[in-house]
């Protein structure tokens, strides 16, 4: 037998035994557990509740906009307050199947959720894509990691990289000091929170030098913490940097 003829019957048991592991363990939607047709899918219902920004979005916030365009827009928001990063995009906004999947990625321990993500993330991210870019998540201060024990943007940034065969880096940014949590703070005191909060790593910054920079994170309300990271990462050397969010606090969510 040749070895193309091993391969096949390889290929064979495996597709077998990867029918025979589904008809015992169906693939589940990973919002609300039903029954899918494959893997690390949604099911019609909360497919329907995810509102992916599809169409025309703020090139800067990534934020859904009405109406059609033929170059970048920004929104109000964006208008009102420039950003110091170059472009942003986001995946879907904070709100029903969108606020559930973040929520259980950040508090319920589905480490599961960062492999779709990154599919997602990949997609959405393509326009800010760079052959030098390099992906950095948004770091945790030393703290808040030891307690919830994973950093949720290095899950997604590292699950972007393995999508697209970029280069990341986890720990290229650091947070110096433990900030106070957003909920419940005005813009400018989100702003006043976190400034000098990110700095670059003793070392790892280096990598950034001369070259686009990607910074992922899970939620964009006001965009204080991407503001802080990017303003690390220009003091870093960063050419340029452009910031990529799973979801995005719209204004009327």
């Amino acid at each position: 037998m040749s070895g193309m003829d091993h391969k096949g019957v390889r290929a064979g048991i495996l597709d077998g035994f990867t029918r025979a592991l589904q008809i015992v363990f169906p693939p589940r939607c990973i919002s609300c557990g039903g029954t899918v047709a494959s893997d690390f899918g949604l099911c019609l219902t909360c497919w329907q509740e995810a509102a992916f920004v599809e169409g025309l979005c703020c090139d800067a916030c990534g934020a859904p906009l009405p109406g059609q365009a033929d170059g970048p827009v920004l929104c109000d928001d964006c208008l009102d307050h420039p950003r110091p990063w170059a472009q942003g995009r986001a995946v879907l906004t904070y709100s029903g199947t969108g606020r559930k999947l973040v929520l259980a990625l950040k508090h319920a321990d589905r480490l599961d959720l960062a492999r779709p993500f990154g599919g997602w993330l990949a997609r959405t991210a393509a326009p800010l894509l760079h052959h030098d870019t390099i992906i950095v998540p948004i770091p945790l201060h030393r703290m808040r990691l030891l307690k919830r024990r994973y950093n949720q943007s290095a899950l997604l940034a590292r699950e972007l990289a393995r999508h697209t065969g970029l280069p990341w880096c986890p720990d290229a940014l650091v947070r110096n000091r433990r900030t106070l949590v957003h909920e419940g703070l005005s813009r400018e005191e989100r702003h006043i929170n976190m400034h000098g909060a990110i700095t670059g790593h003793v070392t790892k910054h280096l990598r950034l030098k001369g070259r686009a920079v990607l910074i992922v994170d899970d939620v964009m309300t006001s965009g204080a913490t991407f503001a802080a990271a990017t303003e690390a990462a220009i003091a870093a050397g960063a050419r340029q940097v452009d910031v990529l969010a799973l979801a995005r606090v719209a204004k009327d969510a």
